[in-house]
């Protein structure tokens, strides 16, 4: 079978370590007549300024699944609650020195500084019943709600395009994207992934970031899976 669109991650998979965009990986997913959605825990605007940049169409996921967008200026769909969110980080600003990021931007998830104990704000959220997540991404760190994530965002983008999940492929590196990988029909994890990633891929790349995502793409052409 081949595969009829792609969702890819941007930070750590089309980008370098710095976030600067790697033009190998970009002319890659121009070169193909597969539709690109691009897939973030960023916001809709940072996604969409990469769409135009990049090249591709305007459907997005944003905030890991919370946002997604339908297309360049129309009305984005949010299915994240931000309200237990910041419940929860009322809870930690408590305990720690907190720092969000681009909070004027962020309709579904609450996104923090990676400058604090993850691993004890995830005990004491867990103390006190809350029934988000917290999730490092190695640029950021997110509260989110458990019921949306990249899966059920590109489970909403195949019913926008009028496709399967399972008629994508899957491309990124880090634990945000696990459930993107899992409900996709073919995972590419680059070379940089969690091992977690890892463990659903069904192909990790030997090259990191954007190199990563060409190797991975060129597996594809090869076996004419695109």
């Amino acid at each position: 079978m081949k595969f009829k669109a792609i969702a890819v991650d941007i930070d750590g998979t089309i980008t370098f370590r710095d976030r600067s965009l790697d033009m190998a990986a970009i002319g890659i997913l121009r070169s193909l007549d597969t539709p690109v959605v691009l897939s973030t825990g960023n916001t809709l605007c940072y996604a969409h300024a990469a769409a135009r940049l990049i090249g591709v169409g305007g459907i997005v996921i944003a905030e890991n699944g919370g946002i997604v967008s339908p297309g360049f200026d129309m009305i984005p769909i949010v299915s994240g609650s931000i309200s237990e969110c910041q419940k929860a980080f009322d809870l930690l600003s408590g305990k720690f020195e907190l720092t969000k990021l681009d909070p004027e931007h962020r309709k579904a998830e609450i996104v923090l500084r990676r400058d604090f104990d993850l691993q004890l704000a995830r005990q004491i959220l867990h103390e006190h019943g809350f029934s988000v997540e917290i999730i490092d991404t190695h640029f950021a760190i997110h509260i989110k709600s458990r019921k949306v994530n990249k899966g059920t965002g590109l489970i909403k983008v195949a019913e926008l395009m009028g496709l399967e999940p399972k008629d994508f492929v899957s491309i990124g590196d880090s634990v945000n994207d696990v459930e993107m990988l899992e409900v996709a029909g073919f995972g590419i994890a680059v070379g940089n992934s969690d091992p977690e990633l890892r463990s659903v891929a069904d192909y990790t790349a030997t090259s990191s970031y954007g190199a990563g995502t060409v190797e991975g793409i060129t597996y594809l052409l090869e076996h004419n899976l695109l």
